[in-house]
């Protein structure tokens, strides 16, 4: 078949990744699109996936983002059409389901964050098949039209199935002037420009304060974009390091003594790896990370001195063994998007 997958965020060149290894392995013809947000294009790339580039993100406002789905998906569905897609995979891509339902295309909408309202009633009304965690329930989904039909749920988090076959290079903190004899925190900002993280997160600027003047600390934070990046490298922090570039953000991740985000995808890489972490999201909590703090394997954080400062091998509570998980599932759900109903 010819199948197009579109990447939009950072994470998804991550996590698409080894879908389309598997695709590709299955003897299918897969074309890939990325949206200019951050460090989408420049991950995608530095995972050997090679798409072709169109549009930017919105911003934050529901106007900019309204324009930024329309200008986009006009140009995806003039290059998309000649193509004669046989089926469409995005996770959590609004465009490629607009494109692929004015083109009669099958289309898969894959996520793992439940209450992003406006985006999951687009994307899963106009896709084909919902591919999703089974730790969230259904009924959360029922009111976006993802009904039992159209409903495909997947064991354990998304993370374990993309990192299944990574091996983390343990010289990146090093590499990045991190000093092994310190305790290594991995930081992860709120999402500046995401409609469902609206709250205002006073948390993290306490947090980065805190780490950043510690001579026993080095905290690598991991900006969402080039307006964060320069926000944190303005304060001079001696324990921060901000780098210039994205970074094998996994690597950094299994190195780390804790990791301290308010972003899912990092808080469940860290579960996954094996690494301690806490949560600093200050929105509302998908069913996925509930289960996680209801299993102890995410702990809360809500004050900014609360947070355990030790090494992992002087007894960090919260490490694990990793989880690993065959990706073919997934290519296995994707695939049955054709047929379903």
């Amino acid at each position: 078949m010819r199948i197009w997958v579109d990447l939009t965020a950072a994470p998804h060149p991550l996590v698409l990744r080894p879908v389309v290894e598997g695709l590709r392995a299955r003897g299918h013809d897969v074309s890939i699109t990325a949206r200019d947000n951050g460090q989408t294009v420049a991950l995608a790339r530095a995972h050997g996936l090679d798409p072709e580039v169109f549009g930017a993100h919105g911003g934050r406002s529901r106007l900019g983002k309204a324009r930024a789905l329309w200008e986009r998906s006009s140009a995806l569905r003039r290059w998309a059409r000649p193509r004669r897609f046989d089926l469409a995979l995005g996770h959590g891509s609004n465009d490629v389901q607009v494109v692929a339902r004015s083109l009669g295309v099958p289309a898969a909408d894959a996520f793992d964050y439940e209450w992003a309202f406006a985006q999951h009633t687009i994307g899963c009304r106009l896709a084909r098949r919902v591919i999703v965690p089974e730790a969230i329930p259904p009924r959360r989904l029922r009111r976006y039209g993802a009904g039992p039909g159209k409903l495909a749920r997947y064991p354990g988090l998304k993370e374990e199935y993309y990192l299944a076959d990574f091996e983390p290079d343990p010289g990146v903190p090093a590499a990045l002037g991190a000093d092994p004899a310190r305790v290594i925190a991995v930081l992860r900002p709120p999402a500046g420009s995401a409609s469902y993280h609206r709250m205002s997160n006073e948390l993290f600027p306490r947090l980065v304060a805190r780490l950043g003047a510690d001579d026993g600390v080095h905290a690598i934070v991991v900006p969402r974009d080039d307006d964060q990046r320069r926000a944190l490298q303005a304060l001079a922090l001696p324990s921060l390091i901000v780098p210039d570039e994205a970074i094998d953000v996994p690597s950094a991740i299994a190195a780390a003594d804790l990791v301290l985000s308010a972003g899912g995808t990092m808080n469940r890489e860290a579960v996954a790896l094996g690494t301690p972490v806490w949560t600093t999201f200050a929105g509302r909590l998908g069913a996925v990370d509930e289960r996680l703090i209801a299993e102890g394997r995410l702990r809360v954080l809500s004050d900014a001195g609360a947070v355990e400062l030790v090494k992992r091998d002087a007894g960090a509570a919260g490490a694990r063994e990793r989880v690993r998980r065959d990706p073919a599932l997934l290519v296995d759900l994707v695939l049955g998007t054709v047929g379903a109903a």
